[in-house]
């Protein structure tokens, strides 16, 4: 039955689940004017209230794995890496990779438009790939659940990393890529053309939410 239901092109409450990755106020809501302006232009948060509508009228359970991360930086690593964030050169001296978001911040809520109802699960996690270390997999198995619509962002970051986990643990893996976003020239142009399509579906929300029924 679970190898039957990883090749069903439609995606049943039965056996699907819905994983809004980090739709949080931070990311979402973002101080920076000109990353406002990204996701105002490419209709992020629209995009995914649409998706999450279609998914809550199907019955699908929605996942919601967070970032996490302690308010000190404990709970964080500092490496060696040839670039910051936005991949420009890092100078010799440069503070390493840190998140900004910060457990019990404003910015770490989920974002009140993407707001969880009753029998969601919302998943804290402290690194990209929201199954490392968190109850994720768990969360999907006592519910049947073998294959996730994956939306959010980073793409080149989260979703990626969340998406070789999901495949390596065998999930059925349908990417939604016009709620999925990068702001990093054409990387999730380039996931979604050149990575994705190998591990699973790349689908639009409306398709997305056709296949829910």
């Amino acid at each position: 039955m679970a190898i039957i239901s990883r090749l069903d092109a439609s995606l049943d409450r039965a056996h699907t689940g819905l994983v809004l990755f980090d739709a949080l106020h931070g990311y979402l809501h973002p101080a920076d004017p000109e990353k406002r302006a990204f996701l105002e232009t490419h209709n992020i948060l629209a995009s995914l209230q649409r998706l999450l509508a279609g998914a809550r009228r199907a019955g699908l359970t929605v996942f919601y794995p967070a970032g996490a991360h302690a308010p000190d930086g404990s709970d964080t690593v500092d490496r060696l890496t040839d670039t910051d964030m936005e991949l420009s050169d890092r100078k010799s001296g440069d503070t390493a990779i840190r998140p900004h978001i910060r457990r019990g911040s404003q910015d770490a809520q989920i974002a009140t438009e993407l707001a969880p109802a009753a029998g969601d699960v919302f998943v804290p996690k402290n690194r990209w790939n929201a199954f490392f270390q968190t109850n994720l997999e768990l969360q999907l198995r006592v519910r049947g659940i073998d294959t996730i619509v994956l939306a959010g962002g980073s793409t080149d970051v989260g979703i990626a990393s969340t998406a070789f986990a999901a495949r390596d643990l065998d999930l059925g893996l349908v990417v939604v890529r016009d709620a999925c976003f990068s702001m990093r020239g054409d990387n999730n142009a380039f996931f979604m053309e050149r990575v994705f399509p190998r591990m699973g579906r790349v689908v639009t929300v409306d398709e997305a939410v056709r296949l829910m029924g």
